[in-house]
C-alpha cells in the first residue's frame, strides 16, 4: 500500500507549485530590473535563470515551458499584423524583400565564416550555428517599437521589415539545415521546393479565411455584444492559423502575422487586439522565464571566454553591417546605427534551429547549449542598446543642422509639443492671451512651413524627458501634447509627469480608447481631437434638415450629457462595450429626446 509520503505529486500540485515560483521570481526581478532602468526582458532571464534547474532548481521542465511560451511570440506577431493594413505592407515590400533580404544573407553568411574559421567547426555545423544567429530577438525589439507607437515611424518601419523578413526566412532555414542533416530519418522529409509551397497555400487559405469565415464570424459576435465571444475567436483565430502553420512545419509566427493582418482593416480589429494582449503579456514573459531556465549555466562556467568572446562578436558584427545597410537603403548614419544597435542581438528562433540541427546531427548537444547561451547573453544586453539606439532614433534628418535645437528656445510658461493643424490653435489662443510658449515638432517639413509665417519651431521628440530639460520644462507651467499619436499612453507620459511636477500635462486623444488608456494619469485635460468639431457639424446638419434651434440644443445637451456618462463608465469598467444603452440609436433618438424634455420639466 502507497503512503502519504510515497504519493506521486499530482498535475495540479506542480502546476501550482511552478506557477508560484516563477510568478513570484518573475514580479521581484521585473520590479527591480525596471527600478533600475534595465528593462523587463533582463530580469525574466535572470529570474528564470536563478529558480532553473541549473540555478537552485526550484523549478524543472524549461524545455516544456518554453514551447509552450513561445505562443507568445505568436501572438505578438498576431497583434503587429493588426496594425499592418495590406497596402502598408505593399508599400513596405522594398524594405522587406531588399533590405531584410539583405540583411539576413549577408549576417549570416559573415557569421558562418567567423565560426568556421575561428572555432574548428566544420562547414556544415558553422552554417547550422551562424545562420540563425543572423536573427533578432522579435519579442524583444517589436513589443518596445508598438508600445511607443514607433513602429509607425521611419525608423520603426525599417526595423520591422528586416525582423518580418527574418521571420519569413525560417522556412528556408530549416530547409538548409534539413538539407545538411546527417540524420537518416530526416531523409524522407519533404524537399524545399514543397516546403515554399506550402507556405504559399497556407498564407493563400489563410486569406480566403479572413475574408470568408473571420469577418462573418466577427459581425455576428458583434451583434450578440458578448465580450468573451471577442477573447474566444481572437484566441481561435491565433491558435488555429499558427496550427495550421505548425502542421506544414511552417513558421508558426508568420500563420498568425498573416491573420493579423487580414484583420487589420475589420470594424472589431482594437476589440480583438484589447482582448488578446493581456495573453500576449503573460505568455511573452514565460517566453522568456523560460529562456532562462534552459540556459546551461554549467556550460557557461567551463567555457565563460568562449561565451563572453562569441556574444561581444555577434552583436558587434550585426550592429556593424545593419548599420551599413540601413545606411545603403537611405538612412542617415545616427537612426541607422540606432537600427544596428537594437537587432544586434540573437534571436529565439535561434534556439529553435539549434535543436533542429542537433537533431539533424550537425552538432553536439553542448554545442547548442553553449549557442544558446551565447544569445541569451547577447539578448541581455539589448536593454542597455536600446538606450543608446534611442538617443539616435530621432537624431536630425540631413541637413537638420539649419533647424532650431530646443537649446536656443526661451523659458516660457507653457510648452507645445507638435505644431499642427491641432497644435497651432492650442499655442495661438495661448499666446494670444500673452504667455511665452515654446514650441517642439520633430517634423522638418512643418518646421519649415512654419517659419514663413514667422512661428519659431523648435526641433525634436517631445517625448523624450531630455529634450524637455533642454526646452525649460523644470520652468514650464504647462506641457500640452498636441501630437496626432494614438499610442501615447500612461506609460509613457508617466516619466514625463515625474519629472516635471510642476508642470499641467495636457494631450490630444484620438478617440475613446486612448482616453481609457490615459485613465491612470492625473492629467490637466484630455481633449479627443474630432470630438467638438462633429458636434458642430452634427448641429449644422440638423438645421439645414429644417430642425427648429430649440429642439437642436436639447438634442446636443442630451448628446453631451449621455457621452460623458458613458465615457466615466467606460473607464469604470475598463472596456468599450459599457454604457451601449446610452448611445442615440435608429428609432430611439426622439424617446431620448422625450425624456429629456421629461427631465427639464
Amino acid at each position: 500500500m502507497q503512503t502519504a509520503q510515497s504519493a506521486p505529486v499530482s498535475a495540479t500540485e506542480i502546476l501550482l507549485s511552478d506557477g508560484v515560483i516563477l510568478l513570484g521570481a518573475a514580479v521581484l526581478f521585473v520590479i527591480l530590473f525596471r527600478r533600475f532602468g534595465l528593462g523587463a526582458v533582463l530580469g525574466y532571464l535572470v529570474a528564470g535563470a536563478l529558480v532553473g534547474p541549473q540555478g537552485l532548481g526550484l523549478v524543472g521542465g524549461g524545455e516544456s515551458k518554453l514551447a509552450i511560451a513561445e505562443i507568445g511570440i505568436v501572438l505578438l506577431l498576431f497583434l503587429v499584423g493588426l496594425e499592418l493594413h495590406p497596402a502598408r505592407l505593399w508599400r513596405l515590400k522594398r524594405d522587406i524583400f531588399a533590405l531584410g533580404l539583405a540583411q539576413v544573407v549577408l549576417c549570416g553568411c559573415v557569421l558562418t565564416a567567423i565560426i568556421f574559421y575561428f572555432t574548428g567547426f566544420s562547414w556544415g555545423a558553422a552554417i547550422a550555428l551562424g545562420l540563425p544567429l543572423a536573427l533578432s530577438s522579435t519579442a524583444q525589439v517589436l513589443p518596445g517599437l508598438k508600445s511607443s507607437g514607433r513602429i509607425n515611424s521611419p525608423f520603426g518601419e525599417k526595423v520591422f521589415s528586416i525582423l518580418l523578413f527574418q521571420d519569413l526566412s525560417i522556412v528556408p532555414l530549416i530547409t538548409i539545415v534539413a538539407a545538411l542533416s546527417r540524420n537518416p530519418a530526416d531523409a524522407g522529409g519533404p524537399p524545399g521546393w514543397m516546403m515554399a509551397g506550402y507556405t504559399v497555400a497556407a498564407i493563400a487559405g489563410l486569406v480566403l479565411a479572413g475574408r470568408f469565415i473571420l469577418r462573418p464570424l466577427l459581425a455576428l459576435v458583434g451583434r450578440l455584444g458578448e465580450r468573451e465571444l471577442f477573447v474566444t475567436v481572437g484566441l481561435f483565430t491565433v491558435l488555429a492559423s499558427a496550427a495550421l502553420m505548425h502542421s506544414l512545419h511552417l513558421s508558426t509566427a508568420l500563420g498568425a502575422f498573416v491573420a493579423g493582418v487580414m484583420l487589420a482593416d475589420s470594424p472589431y480589429r482594437h476589440e480583438i487586439e484589447a482582448d488578446v494582449e493581456p495573453f500576449r503579456s503573460i505568455l511573452l514573459g514565460l517566453f522568456f522565464l523560460a529562456v532562462g531556465m534552459v540556459l546551461d549555466l554549467r556550460a557557461v562556467a567551463d567555457n565563460p571566454l568562449f561565451v563572453l568572446s562569441m556574444a561581444i562578436m555577434l552583436v558587434a558584427t550585426k550592429a556593424a553591417i545593419i548599420t551599413g545597410l540601413a545606411r545603403l537603403f537611405g538612412m542617415d548614419w545616427r537612426p541607422a546605427l540606432g537600427a544596428g544597435l537594437l537587432l544586434s542581438q540573437g534571436g529565439e528562433f535561434g534556439f529553435v534551429l539549434f535543436a533542429q540541427a542537433q537533431g539533424a546531427l550537425l552538432i553536439a548537444p553542448q554545442a547548442a547549449s553553449l549557442f544558446s547561451a551565447i544569445v541569451t547573453f547577447s539578448m541581455a544586453t539589448t536593454p542597455f542598446l536600446m538606450l543608446f539606439a534611442r538617443k539616435f532614433e530621432f537624431a536630425q534628418p540631413k541637413n537638420g543642422s539649419d533647424l532650431p535645437d530646443p537649446d536656443e528656445a526661451p523659458r516660457g510658461t507653457a510648452i507645445i509639443v507638435g505644431y499642427g493643424r491641432f497644435g497651432q490653435t492650442v499655442a495661438q489662443m495661448l499666446m494670444g492671451h500673452g504667455f511665452g510658449v515654446v514650441l517642439i515638432d520633430k517634423k522638418p517639413a512643418q518646421i519649415e512651413v512654419s517659419s514663413r509665417f514667422d512661428m519659431k519651431v523648435y526641433y525634436g521628440d517631445g517625448t523624450r524627458i531630455d529634450l524637455l530639460h533642454r526646452a525649460g520644462a523644470d520652468e514650464a507651467r504647462l506641457i500640452a501634447f498636441c501630437i496626432d499619436d494614438p499610442s501615447l499612453d500612461s506609460h509613457m507620459l508617466q516619466p514625463i509627469a515625474n519629472a516635471f511636477p510642476q508642470a499641467a500635462l495636457m494631450v490630444r486623444a484620438f478617440d475613446r480608447r486612448q482616453v481609457l488608456a490615459l485613465q491612470d494619469m492625473d492629467l490637466a485635460g484630455v481633449v479627443r481631437e474630432v470630438y467638438e468639431s462633429a458636434i458642430c457639424m452634427g448641429v449644422q446638419a440638423m438645421q439645414s434638415l429644417g430642425v427648429s434651434n430649440e429642439e437642436v440644443e436639447e438634442v446636443e445637451r442630451q448628446y453631451r450629457a449621455n457621452d460623458g456618462q458613458r465615457m466615466a463608465l467606460q473607464i469604470e469598467h475598463g472596456t468599450l462595450l459599457a454604457a451601449k444603452d446610452l448611445m442615440f440609436r435608429p428609432g430611439q433618438a426622439m424617446r431620448l429626446l422625450s425624456r429629456g424634455d421629461g427631465d427639464k420639466a
